[in-house]
Parts: structure tokens; sequence; C-alpha cells
């Protein structure tokens, strides 16, 4: 098998078996909703103090993006001593444990019903949700550097692409030249001493807002919400830049790499899915490498 089937096949979650800590966390932990089937699969949405709707629409606080989805499909706010759910008159129903509601004050555990998306609403204080926390996060990241891993990353872009109304939306993707040679000449252990090195310095070059990502063996993307192409390219060139200057060590051995990156740009109101648009990205990566690395190609 490849080293990038590999990548893509194989997902190690360690979880704390320590329960007291899990306890302490339980202590700690907020309400929220975790999906259990649909879109967005595995994501926690914690409750706050104040209202928060669900739905297709990009203003929603919990963006379900299907079809049987509403575009406001329900309302969820707080109360004295928990949460009410309101369907707000949606085309297919919101469910409660099955039985289709007009409004419901939420106890622990209820499965909430929205489209074909199901929820679990957890209460406060649920132990289960602070599993839940740790599976989550353990999910999200990619185990060796640290960032976000390729499924929280597409899942996001999807996202990011259906609310993208008013503004375009960029994506960077990046990969570190010749890495092959690097894992050939000093092995494998210096090679992901390199990946965590310029995972780093990307993670440390792209404003808060962006989703910075490994989504292939030495390959990595920047998710860049209401940002055009120009400046995204002005984000690439900084990460270009970042990347050659930053030398990582392995072993006391200097190991100087550097990194080429394609941009692509999604235009509000596009159709484009977010396939195509990260293949348009990738094509003007390999532009890049193909007109001779460690430069920028848009």
């Amino acid at each position: 098998m490849a080293d990038d089937e590999l990548y893509e096949s194989t997902l190690e979650v360690t979880i704390s078996r320590d329960m007291r800590s899990l306890i302490r966390v339980a202590e700690q932990q907020q309400a929220l909703l975790l999906v259990l089937s649909g879109p967005r699969l595995g994501n926690r949405t914690v409750l706050a103090d104040s209202p928060m709707e669900i739905g297709r629409g990009s203003n929603s606080g919990l963006v379900l993006d299907a079809d049987s989805v509403s575009r406001r499909h329900a309302k969820i706010e707080p109360l004295d001593s928990g949460y009410r759910l309101t369907d707000l008159n949606s085309t297919n129903g919101t469910y409660v444990n099955g039985i289709r509601v007009k409004e419901h004050t939420l106890q622990d555990g209820d499965r909430v019903q929205i489209g074909k998306a199901l929820l679990k609403y957890l209460a406060g204080g649920n132990i289960e949700g602070a599993y839940h926390e740790e599976v989550q996060r353990l999910m999200s990241f990619d185990a060796l550097t640290g960032v976000h891993n390729k499924r929280h990353f597409d899942e996001n872009l999807r996202v990011a692409l259906s609310a993208a109304q008013t503004g375009p939306v960029s994506l960077l993707v990046l990969d570190i030249d010749h890495f092959k040679k690097v894992n050939d000449t000093y092995g494998h252990m210096a090679g992901d001493a390199v990946l965590c090195a310029t995972a780093n310095v990307v993670k440390t070059s792209v404003p808060p807002e962006y989703l910075f990502a490994r989504v292939g063996g030495e390959e990595f993307a920047v998710l860049c919400p209401n940002t055009p192409l120009a400046q995204a390219k002005q984000c690439a060139e900084r990460i270009r830049v970042a990347v050659a200057e930053n030398i990582p060590t392995f072993e006391e051995k200097r190991l100087p790499v550097t990194a080429s990156v394609g941009v692509a740009e999604f235009k509000a109101g596009s159709e484009e899915e977010p396939e195509a648009l990260f293949g348009r990205a990738d094509e003007k990566l390999y532009q890049a490498k193909d007109a001779g690395r460690n430069r920028v190609c848009a």
C-alpha cells in the first residue's frame, strides 16, 4: 500500500482511561448538541446563553447542509434551567425521540431529528459529553503534526462554500518540495520532524480565522473565508517565505526545505463543488512545481 493510501485509510484514536480526569472535565462540561448521523457527523455544538438557530442557511448557528433541512429549521433558546427547542415551521418538521414537536423542553439524552440529521442533546455536567468531546478532538486533529486533519477540513470546506453568499472563499494547497528525498536520505523520523516543523511555521503564518489542515502525506491546505484571490496570494507568499526561512533540524542536522503553493478562489454564489475547487488549487500547486518549485501559482 502506498504511503498516501495508508494515510487516507488509517485513523488511530487513543482515549484516556483516567476516569477521574474525565469526571473533572465533565463537571465543567456545557450543554451541547452532538450530530449522530447525516451532515456534519460527529460535530459538537456547545449551547450558549443566547438563542441559536439550526438550518441550512448560512446564518444558522448550526449549519446542516442537506435538502431535507429548511433554511431556518429550528431554534434552541436557554431557559432558567435547560433549553427549549422550537420548530420554525420547517418543511419536514422537527422530531424529538421520534415524535414531531412544535416546542419541547430538552431533557438529557433527547434525540432530535432535523431532516436527515440526527442530533443528541447532552446536558451540562454529562460525562458522555466529555467523552465525546475527547473523541471529537482526536478525530479532528492529525496525530503527528497537531493541526486539523483532512476529515475536518473537508467538512468545513463544504460548509464554507454552502455559506458563501456575500463574499469569496479562497483555498491554498501547499506541498513540501522534494519531501521524498528527505525521507530517503535521512529516514522517516527526520521526515516527521520536517512535517511537524513546517506545520508549526504555517500555523503561525495564517490568520486565526483561517482553517489550516494536513490533507495528505506532505500536503497541507488553508481555507480562507471571506478572502479574495489577491489577498489569498499574499498569504500564500508569506507562507512560502516563512517555510524557506525557518530551517528544521533533526539530530543536530539542518534540513532546509521549501514549499510550493497553489491558490484558487470560489466566487460568492457559485455552484462549484468543493472537490472542483480543491482540484483547481491542486492544479495550480502542480504548476508551481513544474515551474521550478518554491513558488506560488494562482
